[in-house]
């Protein structure tokens, strides 16, 4: 069993961002969305760490939240903390693709 670190990094990117956004804005809705989908994120990660084919949970949650943070991001054009949000979002779906991809043509037989 394999940590899936860069999954961690980012969970906990995640929530940390949204306590940050509590304590400097004082935004429950922050802390509340950035423990929500850091807590999803990391139990993603420990699922991933567990099988690296079970990526699902990651998947939602990365797309969920890049599609939020984009939508933010287009409205306010803020690079912090939508548009970094949002780019480190499709980093992960890119991460979780490319993954995904080297499973399927490691395992298929021709």
């Amino acid at each position: 069993m394999t940590a899936d670190i860069p999954g961690f990094i980012f969970a906990g990117a995640v929530a940390a961002g949204g306590i940050f956004g509590y304590y400097k804005a004082r935004s429950v809705p922050s802390l509340a969305a950035g423990l929500l989908f850091g807590g999803v994120l990391a139990y993603g990660a420990q699922e991933v760490s567990k099988d690296p084919t079970n990526y699902s949970v990651q998947l939602v949650a990365s797309s969920i939240l890049a599609l939020l943070m984009g939508y933010r991001y287009s409205k306010s054009k803020k690079v912090m903390p939508a548009g970094a949000v949002c780019l480190a979002s499709i980093a992960m779906i890119l991460r979780i693709a490319a993954k995904a991809n080297s499973a399927l043509s490691n395992n298929v037989d021709i």
